[in-house]
C-alpha cells in the first residue's frame, strides 16, 4: 500500500454543474487537497475563468476541455468525476484519466457498487486500474454512506445479522431544483409512470447501496428486488423551487429488498418530497447486540456528497490500485 500524501494531494473536477460545483467549493475549503484545475465542455463554461463560475476566488484556473489540459504540466493528480449517474455513459471518461494515471473518485451512482448491472465493465475497469497502478471510486452520500458505509460501519459492533433496515427521508424543498424535477415533482400520475418506464426518474443506486449493505454486514443476498412510487400532494405545497397542486406528485418512494434464499435480510426506503413529513436517516441493525441510529433531519445530501469526494481523494492515494468500493476505502476523513 502507499504511503499517505505528505502535503495537500493535487485535484481537479470534472464536471461543473450543480454538484461539482459544489464539489469545486469544498475542494477549495479543504486544507488535504488542492484544486488545480477544472474540466466541462459546454461552451458556456469552456475557457472561463474558474473564480467567474463558482462567483468566488478560486486559484489561477481555467476551465478546460480535457484532463490532459487542465493538469498542465502537473504529472499527478486526483479527478473529482460529477458527470454522470449510468456508468456505461461515463466509462471513456474514466478509463481516460485512468490511462493519464490519475485515481478517480466519482460521484456516479452505477460506479458504488458496478459488479451487479455492469460486472464486464467493472472488470474492464478494475483490470486497467490495476494496471495503471491507481484507484477508482464511487461515492456519495447515497450511495456511497448513509445506506451502506455507515451501515457497515455501525455493523461492526455486532453478532451475526439477521436483519437490516434503512429509512431514509430528504425533503426535497431543500435540494436543488433539478432533483425536485428528477423526482417528479408537479408531474401526474401518469406522466411520472411514463418516465419511470423510460429510466428517466428517479434514484440511481439504491439497489448498489443495498448490495453494499449486505457485504458490509456479512449478508449474502442472492436476489434485489426494488419499486418506485409516486408520492402524492395530499394538499398545495409551496416553498419549492416551483408550486405542487394537490392530487399531483411531490416525489418518489423508492425501496429495495436483499433476499436471500426468499427470506427479507436487507431493506432500504428512501421517499425524496417535496414537502416530505418527519426527514431522517434511520438505520436498524436486527443483532446481538440491536443497533438502532438515527439523524434527525437527515445528512445534507449536496453538500455532504462534495465533501465524501474530496475527503477520499487523499485516501485513495493511499490505497491499493484497482477498482474499489467504500467498504474498501482507507480509514480517516
Amino acid at each position: 500500500m502507499a504511503r499517505a500524501p505528505a502535503g495537500p494531494v493535487p485535484v481537479v473536477v470534472m464536471g461543473l454543474g450543480f454538484i461539482g460545483q459544489e464539489i469545486a467549493r469544498a475542494a477549495l475549503a479543504s486544507a488535504e487537497v488542492e484544486l488545480i484545475g477544472a474540466v466541462d465542455t459546454s461552451p458556456q463554461l469552456l475557457g472561463r475563468p474558474l473564480s467567474e463560475v463558482l462567483g468566488q476566488p478560486t486559484p489561477k484556473v481555467k476551465v478546460a476541455d480535457s484532463l490532459e489540459r487542465a493538469m498542465g504540466r502537473r504529472k499527478s493528480a486526483v479527478l473529482l468525476h460529477a458527470t454522470g449517474s449510468r456508468l456505461p455513459q461515463v466509462m471513456d471518461q474514466l478509463l481516460e484519466a485512468i490511462k493519464l494515471g490519475v485515481p478517480v473518485v466519482s460521484t456516479c451512482e452505477e460506479l458504488a457498487f458496478p459488479f451487479l448491472k455492469h460486472p464486464e465493465l467493472a472488470e474492464k475497469l478494475d483490470k486497467a486500474a490495476q494496471k495503471a497502478g491507481v484507484a477508482v471510486l464511487g461515492t456519495g452520500v447515497n450511495p456511497g454512506f448513509v445506506m451502506d458505509r455507515l451501515v457497515a460501519t455501525a455493523g461492526q459492533a455486532c453478532g451475526a445479522v439477521r436483519r437490516v433496515s434503512v429509512t431514509r427521508v430528504v425533503d426535497a424543498r431543500t435540494r436543488r431544483e433539478a432533483l425536485q424535477r428528477k423526482v417528479g415533482a408537479g408531474l401526474t400520475e401518469d406522466e411520472f409512470f411514463a418516465l419511470v418506464d423510460k429510466d428517466q426518474l428517479g434514484h440511481v443506486g439504491l439497489v448498489e447501496s443495498a448490495a453494499l449493505c449486505a457485504l458490509g454486514l456479512g449478508l449474502d443476498c442472492d436476489d434485489y428486488e426494488e419499486e418506485i412510487a409516486p408520492v402524492l400532494a395530499e394538499e398545495d405545497i409551496t416553498g419549492g423551487a416551483f408550486p405542487v397542486r394537490q392530487g399531483r406528485v411531490a416525489g418518489i418512494f423508492q425501496s429495495v429488498v436483499g433476499l436471500e434464499d426468499e427470506q427479507e435480510r436487507v431493506r432500504l426506503e428512501l421517499t425524496i418530497a417535496v414537502g416530505a413529513d418527519d426527514p431522517k436517516d434511520r438505520i436498524e441493525i436486527d443483532a446481538d447486540p440491536k443497533i438502532v441510529v438515527e439523524i434527525p433531519g437527515g445528512v445534507a445530501g449536496d453538500r455532504a456528497t462534495a465533501n465524501t469526494l474530496v475527503n477520499a481523494a487523499p485516501r485513495l492515494t493511499a490505497a491499493e490500485a484497482g477498482l474499489l468500493t467504500v467498504l474498501e476505502l482507507p480509514a480517516g476523513r
